[in-house]
């Protein structure tokens, strides 16, 4: 560890050294597209403004607008237009690398005959999704990357948001108002995607690290609850993803290297005098280059690699398509050591390979039709492999295959969306979505050391789901916006449904205060090797006891008030009540188990839908956007999640930490006319801790393996979580490049937090087993 940080401070030094001095000031080019909010239209005779510089420029007929020669540095964007809403778009970066290329969104004004005041509205906290009014809010690529430890990963950067936790610090699953992680849905481009993570397991929405490049990432939407009719098969939350268009005037790359790969990535026109583009991005696992090349990098052999681009096809008539789509590869291989002496717990008997593969290529759309309708259409091909194969040392000195998974998964989706403004004060939105699945599932299994190893799952065949959804938003009076839908969820699997309504309602008190309340009742299908459990009847005949379950349903109450004290700083509060319902737990009443509790894998179990769940709780935020060289997001929450099993008696979740508070802030420092910027970030989480289930000691001394307290689960809590991360940051501009050095050191306290606790026969005592301590992460990147 000393070796990196010493690495780091020398790289800092040399760069620092090789930094020009030059007294020109760099410039660089604002240009883009303002567009409909709703039927995504150019709008023309836009003004867009540069607002310290007071630079403007009038949109085309195209709604394309440039603005030439910006001095590099921090802006805000107004745009204003007779039939829009006044828009505003903070934290605008300009670099000498590249230009800036901006797709502005405008909200039709009701009030077109009415004289109007100008109040320029940030859409840095609002939702890219109209039909999002309560517990949603925008996220930018640059939170991505400037976000202490969030290392441009979606997932650890939602951490800083109210509500939301990491369920273990070496992973990026997250926990969303104290449900299980497994209830995240993955959305790109509007259409659902595989779980984008390396080193994930099966029925999980997490990994180790994220395929998605921030080279590609657009500001995208992150949803918390009561979610939209467009979203479905989702319990939990949404990243609803959106990728930037490649720049179709000029080439344009990107270099980067750090300990978490080696990036390549590429941009620009595919034709001259074509209006098309691509952006494409490659990643190497720096550390699988260095074990190829022979340095011991220690704890086995980790590789992974990634493969992720957008293209951007428009036409005349025909309206506009994109090809996109992601692939990444990731695994892991620890060989067992047969000298006892060195071992220091059961654990180092096991070894094992571990295999994730993630696919997906999608192709969207999108048509006017007419003057008031949009039709965006879309088809994906998504293939997913999870598998893992252990080998257990026996005493006798004989290796077992312990476990033994393969999940494959592939899925063909294709979907419809109609866009339709019925007039300036309503609009309505419907689509349709098929998904064609096939799946091959193995399992094999101990349940526990020392019993026997028994085949849980073998199945392979096809399935189809089907979903739809209408939703309607009305505004009636300026200020008040009411909106209603439905959306259906069908499995064709066991010809399950649901059909579930949703609504909202927004009013804005005035032009600083705004109040929300929302509804939805959701439903999730179980992950889909869990309806393809063994399990035998009584006569001893092997059955599927799991082959008729029905989704875990949940209903969602959210009441809102926000608060906006300018164009850069905002108070929000919500209170949420998520009732949930018919979820799977043990047939047994006696166990504790339910799918409310697990971070992700298929069940082997036989389970039943006859458990229930609540979360209730409240979050609060105080966030000023970036303006004279800082921020902070403030967060608060107070929360209970508690659940039943098959007796019916309420319980802690494994997840009710009961309170979580976090602070993620920053600094720059803007030296020589904005050629180079020091950042400071960091970021403060202290939590109450996940719950656990106490430890039969006796019990497990005797079987040799961990027995709990089955009447006791999750009646301990793990002491407070306290995590403090850092990212330091040198950026510097030369004439058409940017380069930046930065170093995020997550958990820089090295604090040991309580994961769990397992008896350990190696040692025959209980053992703590502990999230992850400091790991320094270096980046250099360079734009040109």
């Amino acid at each position: 560890m000393a070796r990196i940080f010493r690495l780091c401070a020398g790289m800092v030094i040399i760069f620092l050294s090789l930094s020009l001095n030059g007294t020109a000031q760099y410039t660089q080019t604002i240009r883009g597209k303002v567009v409909d909010q709703l039927l995504q239209q150019p709008i023309a005779g836009a003004t867009v403004q540069i607002v310290s510089i007071n630079r403007s420029v009038i949109t085309e007929e195209d709604g394309s607008f440039r603005i030439t020669d910006v001095p590099i540095g921090n802006y805000h964007i107004s745009v204003t237009h007779l039939s829009y809403k006044p828009s505003f778009a903070g934290n605008v970066i300009v670099n000498s690398g590249k230009e800036v290329v901006l797709n502005l969104q405008m909200e039709t004004d009701s009030r077109l005959q009415q004289s109007v005041e100008v109040v320029g509205r940030s859409r840095k906290y609002r939702p890219l999704n109209d039909m999002s009014l309560v517990s949603a809010r925008a996220f930018t690529v640059e939170e991505t990357q400037r976000y202490a430890a969030a290392v441009n990963d979606p997932l650890r950067m939602a951490t800083s948001f109210a509500g939301v936790m990491s369920a273990d610090d070496g992973n990026n699953d997250i926990v969303i108002r104290g449900n299980s992680p497994t209830g995240l849905l993955w959305r790109m481009e509007g259409i659902e995607i595989p779980n984008p993570n390396h080193f994930s397991s099966a029925g999980t929405s997490g990994g180790g690290i994220s395929i998605l490049s921030s080279q590609l990432l657009a500001n995208s939407d992150f949803v918390t609850g009561a979610f939209a009719a467009e979203y479905g098969n989702a319990l939990s939350g949404v990243f609803d993803l959106h990728l930037r268009k490649g720049n179709n005037e000029k080439r344009e790359y990107t270099l980067q290297a750090g300990l978490l790969g080696l990036n390549v990535a590429a941009e620009g026109p595919i034709m001259p005098f074509y209006k098309g583009s691509y952006l494409i991005n490659y990643r190497y696992s720096t550390l699988q280059m260095l074990n190829k090349l022979g340095l011991d990098v220690g704890g086995g052999v980790t590789n992974f690699q990634d493969l992720s681009f957008n293209i951007y096809l428009p036409t005349v008539a025909k309206g506009e398509f994109t090809v996109f789509g992601f692939a990444g590869l990731s695994g892991q291989k620890e060989d067992i050591d047969r000298d006892s002496t060195k071992w220091d717990s059961e654990a180092d008997r096991y070894g094992g390979t571990f295999k994730s593969n993630t696919t997906a290529v999608g192709i969207t759309h999108a048509i006017k039709l007419g003057d008031r309708s949009q039709l965006k259409s879309a088809a994906s091909y998504s293939s997913s492999l999870n598998a893992y194969y252990e080998d257990y040392l026996q005493k006798n000195g004989a290796t077992l295959n312990s476990f033994n998974n393969n999940y494959r998964t592939e899925k063909v989706i294709v979907s419809s969306t109609l866009n339709h403004r019925l007039s300036n004060r309503s609009t309505v939105r419907a689509g349709v979505t098929g998904s064609f699945i096939n799946y091959s599932y193995y399992l094999k299994s101990w349940n526990n050391p020392g019993l026997p190893v028994e085949e849980k799952i073998k199945t392979g065949g096809n399935t189809q789901t089907l979903q739809a959804f209408a939703q309607w938003q009305f505004t009636p009076v300026e200020k008040l916006k009411v909106e209603g839908g439905l959306h259906y969820l069908h499995l064709f699997l066991n010809n399950t449904s649901s059909l579930e309504p949703r609504a909202a309602i927004k009013y804005e008190l005035d032009n600083s205060n705004a109040v929300s309340v929302g509804y939805g009742l959701h439903s999730q299908v179980q992950g889909l090797g869990v309806y393809f459990a063994k399990g035998f009847s009584p006569e001893g005949n092997v059955i599927a006891p799991n082959a008729d379950l029905k989704f875990t349903r949940a209903h969602h109450f959210v009441l809102g008030y926000q608060h906006v004290f300018n164009k850069m700083l905002r108070f929000k509060a919500e209170a949420y009540y998520q009732r949930l319902f018919n979820a799977p737990v043990s047939i047994y009443d006696s166990l504790s188990f339910s799918v409310l509790n697990i971070r992700g894998d298929y069940i082997s179990d036989a389970l039943v839908n006859a458990g229930k769940g609540k979360n209730i709780g409240i979050d609060l935020t105080l966030e000023k956007n970036l303006g004279n060289n800082y921020y902070f997001i403030l967060n608060s929450s107070v929360y209970r999640s508690t659940y039943t099993a098959r007796d019916g008696v309420w319980r802690n979740t494994r997840f009710n930490g009961s309170r979580l508070t976090n602070l993620t802030g920053g600094k720059e420092w803007t030296l020589k006319e904005g050629k180079k910027v020091i950042g400071l970030n960091v970021k403060l989480i202290h939590a109450g801790g996940f719950r656990t289930t106490p430890i039969d000691i006796e019990q497990s001394q005797q079987k040799g393996y961990t027995v709990y307290r089955e009447k006791e689960a999750f009646t301990v809590q793990n002491p407070d979580y306290f995590r403090a991360d850092i990212r330091v940051s040198l950026k510097w501009n030369r004439k058409n490049l940017t380069s930046t050095l930065s170093l995020d050191v997550q958990n820089v306290t090295n604090r040991l937090n309580l994961y769990n606790q397992y008896y350990d026969p190696f040692t025959t005592s209980v053992r703590n087993s502990y999230q992850a301590g400091l790991i320094p992460i270096i980046n250099y990147k360079v734009e040109f």
